[in-house]
């Protein structure tokens, strides 16, 4: 995670390429800065106070005033005349600065209340107190900006990783080549230590992989031959020949790029709040500390409350806290589109579960082979495999996976065609073949009657017709994914009312799924249209409806929810796509993890605005009774700021001890309440 920017082309390429360079550079500037200020005002206080010779004393001070509130009144200047819409390095969060500023919009500069607190003061000629407020100030600033710059890293950290080079492998012999070049089809060889250079899929050797930059998983993965890989993810031992699949920004690593940079240009509820009537600020607090001159002549109980007003505590409150959070997120290979559905998953009061895939691990294994009289169990496989081998529903990927380590190869297709969710139909060698549930080929004209279609208590039927006449089943079973039973107890006890488990599959494998997991509801024989009716339903009755599935056949019910969460999105173009949430990996325990996650992000904004106003308060209290100077303030203006940063830097170690497949601790397990069907309303 710590390679060194490597622009791989003007078309992949995701940032500026010299931007976290310029941001250093002009942070180290602001350094130098305060650093050469600060020795020069250290020497006019001496030269005051110990030697006596205040004209001396007054030419650095003023000197120093000048290095020190340049850099102030210089950012907000640019900032009030929208020179930093595409340059500015302290972003934070959805297009703002530390100080909130809103340069992809050109709005109000609040900064502006210290620039021009800074040059009252160096005009009243008191230029030590000049120096010594811009140089408490400028700090400030450096700290925020190099907090908030810290807090994003973690997040950042991925932009950093794409694959520059390849080693393409053309006619047995290996060149070298630009990874941006790559095509799907192309082959490359990866050796130990290598970053893959696109997604792809093993078709020689093994190897550990680190694919903790993609997925969030701490421990490597152990892959061999026909195992899917990721860009930017590390083979650790063996020498792999890889099929590349995507390459660019197509690829897995591409993806995750483009969601990290769709989070950043979002923004909180409370900052998009405070846009609209930072319009507005300004110009109060500037009449007001112009009533207050103009009543009490004092210059310096003016300068106080401009250095009290600016809000650059207040701004920072809800843009910190998220990238913190998000920054935690990212650690366990969750990214959210957008900030708003981080804060909406803190209400969440049912989650509609899909199964395989989801709740089961999605590989499916054939336990039994039924076939008509007449027909071979070896050419029954043939012939199902035959017509799923286009399919990417994890059923078909069992068959024909189970075809291929018998020995099987299947036969070419025409005229393919999928049911979401119900089964498909190809052309193999002039006849019509049709594999899928019961219900659906039964609709298709096909006798079912002749065979029995009670293989007992969980196995799921997969049914295959040629020309109309039934050749036979093929049963399949599942596991339950390992820990998901205590990821449902961890939701019913932080407040989950309604988990439901809605499925396409037979209610028979669906029940046994069912208790085994503690759900409160169950849907089985379910089409993809239920379960979007499903999520109106429960949203018809109040509550927030957060929908969690693999990407296959759940579009319509992901994009339905009011937080829709895609489980194990790494490599799925449709997943990422379709949800709000993508979870590169298939961690259920990453689920109450992302509520909990959301709940104290919330809870730190408020603790952090509230914070906020009552230190305000209590300054202005103290400017009533004239008990603080500008100097006081601005101190304590730099330490509200701080205090703020690191209160929500607090959220980056979030999930730290989150185990894989272990529960969050503290929690105690809610009792497994009774399965009961909940009817989902038909379509058609």
């Amino acid at each position: 995670m710590s390679q060194a920017v490597h622009p791989v082309s003007h078309t992949h390429h995701h940032a500026p390429p010299h931007h976290a360079a310029d941001e250093q550079r002009r942070i180290d500037i602001k350094i130098i800065t305060a650093l050469l200020g600060g020795t020069v005002l250290v020497a006019a206080i001496i030269t005051q106070f110990i030697f006596d010779t205040p004209e001396q004393a007054a030419m650095l001070a003023a000197v120093a005033s000048v290095l020190l509130g340049a850099p102030i009144v210089h950012h907000a200047a640019a900032g009030l005349l929208g020179m930093h819409s595409h340059d500015d390095s302290e972003h934070v969060a959805g297009g703002h600065d530390g100080h909130g500023h809103d340069h992809a919009h050109g709005g109000s500069h609040m900064e502006e209340l210290v620039a021009i607190a800074v040059i009252a003061a160096f005009a009243k000629g008191d230029y030590l107190e000049c120096g010594a407020i811009a140089f408490f100030m400028l700090i400030a600033m450096l700290i925020e900006h190099r907090t908030a710059v810290g807090a994003r890293k973690s997040i950042e950290s991925l932009m950093r990783i794409t694959p520059t080079r390849a080693h393409l492998l053309i006619d047995g012999q290996e060149k070298q080549i630009d990874a941006a070049t790559l095509h799907p089809g192309d082959r490359v060889i990866v050796r130990p230590g290598d970053n893959i250079p696109g997604d792809g899929v093993i078709r020689k050797g093994e190897s550990t992989i680190d694919q903790a930059n993609i997925t969030g998983e701490s421990i490597p993965v152990e892959k061999s031959v026909d195992d899917e890989v990721f860009s930017g993810t590390i083979s650790e031992t063996g020498v792999l020949e890889i099929e590349i699949t995507r390459a660019g920004k197509d690829s897995t690593l591409g993806r995750v790029q483009d969601l990290i940079l769709q989070a950043a240009t979002t923004r909180p509820a409370v900052v998009r709040m405070l846009d609209k009537y930072a319009g507005y600020y300004t110009p109060v607090i500037l009449m007001v500390a112009a009533m207050i001159y103009f009543f009490t002549h004092d210059l310096d109980r003016s300068i106080t409350l401009l250095l009290i007003a600016c809000p650059c505590a207040i701004i920072l409150a809800a843009p910190t806290a998220m990238v913190a959070a998000l920054s935690a997120a990212s650690r366990l290979g969750i990214y959210v589109k957008n900030v708003t559905d981080l804060e909406i998953a803190r209400q969440v009061s049912a989650i509609v579960f899909d199964k395989t895939g989801t709740l089961t691990v999605g590989q499916l294994e054939i336990t039994r082979l039924y076939p008509a009289d007449g027909v071979e169990a070896a050419e029954l496989l043939r012939l199902c495999a035959s017509a799923e081998q286009h399919s990417k529903h994890p059923v078909a990927k069992a068959v024909v996976a189970m075809a291929r380590k018998a020995g099987i190869d299947p036969a070419s297709t025409s005229e393919f065609q999928e049911t979401a969710g119900r089964g498909v139909t190809a052309t193999v060698d002039g006849q019509k073949l049709i594999v899928g549930r019961e219900a659906w080929v039964s609709q298709q004209g096909v006798d079912l009657t002749a065979i029995d279609t009670d293989p007992g208590e969980g196995m799921s039927l997969l049914f295959v017709a040629r020309n109309g006449k039934l050749l036979g089943w093929v049963g399949l079973e599942d596991k339950v994914r390992s820990g998901a039973t205590e990821s449902m107890d961890e939701l019913g006890a932080i407040g989950i009312k309604r988990r439901v488990m809605i499925t396409g599959d037979r209610w028979s494998p669906a029940r046994k799924v069912a208790e085994a997991l503690h759900v409160t509801d169950l849907e089985a024989e379910a089409l993809p249209s239920d379960k979007l009716e499903l999520v109106k339903t429960l949203k018809g009755k109040g509550h927030t409806v957060c929908v969690i599935g693999d990407g296959v056949n759940d579009g319509p019910a992901l994009a339905a929810g009011d937080v829709s969460i895609a489980m194990g999105a790494a490599g799925s173009d449709v997943a990422i796509n379709s949800a709000s949430i993508a979870l590169m990996n298939n961690n259920l325990n990453r689920i109450p993890f992302i509520i909990t996650l959301s709940r104290k992000t919330v809870r730190m904004i408020w603790q952090n605005l509230i914070g906020t106003l009552i230190y305000v308060l209590i300054m202005l209290g103290l400017l009533t009774v004239d008990l603080i100077t500008p100097l006081l303030a601005a101190i304590f203006h730099g330490i509200s700021s701080i205090i703020v940063i690191f209160n929500s830097a607090r959220l980056v170690r979030e999930g730290e001890l989150l185990e894989d497949h272990e529960p969050i601790p503290g929690l105690t397990a809610a009792p497994s309440p009774q399965v009961e069907a909940v009817p989902a309303p038909k379509m058609g």
